[in-house]
């Protein structure tokens, strides 16, 4: 432990979290202002994956409620300001863990949150580009003439900005295991003896954020492990030694 954070309370800590959890807010409201103008042309973006593996002509159900179309923009505008002021969320995240850290050891914060942004960004990219067009594929293969699909557009983007921001989060796995193993508290071999619980978890997490089907499951299931595997990597290589610590 940093010798500054035994200098901290617990209510320390409570206001310290208290204080950056709201600029944190602040920085997302600001960014709310802007992302709320373009949620019509977002709508459009996010669509396509599923448009594309529709039948011909097929499109979505408009909206079931009067307030449906309202509430979907405000939910497309919410995600968008969380991914545009997410830098700055970041930061805060790993400032606020930054007294536990040593002073030769904060000089890495940059790197980290330019790095944690970018794997917030690759996870939510993946979702797009890999997990929507396959996952969709597979699920409407199973349309015929007379079993149509009618997908709700609320239904839908719920359940696209859930597993976009579910990506950009897990993606974040390797570099938490990086930051833990440098600090000393976790070794590669303690993240290896305990791969059978990674590998049940990661199903369970696959079970609970996609659609309940085997695909989909195995479909973010993999990417945890391989993201785990690849921490367990980056603890090998970079983790504090035994002679680091002596």
């Amino acid at each position: 432990m940093s010798p500054d954070s035994k200098n901290l309370t617990l209510a320390d800590h409570l206001i310290e979290l208290k204080r950056r959890l709201v600029k944190s807010l602040i920085a997302a409201g600001i960014a709310f202002i802007f992302t709320y103008t373009w949620s019509e042309e977002l709508y459009l973006f996010l669509s396509k994956p599923v448009l594309q593996t529709l039948p011909p002509g097929q499109r979505f159900i408009a909206f079931t409620t009067v307030a449906e179309p309202f509430f979907i923009y405000l939910k497309i505008g919410a995600a968008a300001a969380v991914v545009l002021s997410s830098p700055y969320v970041i930061y805060q995240v790993w400032a606020f863990a930054a007294p536990g850290l040593y002073r030769h050891e904060r000089i890495f914060l940059v790197p980290v949150v330019v790095a944690s942004f970018f794997l917030f960004m690759a996870g939510i990219v993946f979702s797009y580009l890999v997990m929507f067009p396959l996952g969709f594929r597979y699920l409407l293969s199973f349309a015929t003439p007379e079993l149509r699909p009618f997908i709700s557009m609320g239904i839908y983007f719920s359940f696209a900005i859930k597993m976009m921001i579910a990506l950009g989060v897990a993606f974040q796995l390797p570099l938490v295991i990086l930051v833990l193993a440098r600090a000393g508290m976790v070794s590669a071999r303690t993240l290896l003896s305990y791969w059978r619980y990674v590998f049940v978890l990661c199903f369970v997490a696959g079970a609970v954020f996609t659609p309940p089907d085997v695909f989909s499951q195995v479909l973010l299931s993999v990417p945890l492990l391989v993201l785990y595997g690849l921490g367990v990597i980056l603890a090998m290589i970079f983790g504090k030694k035994k002679e680091e610590t002596a």
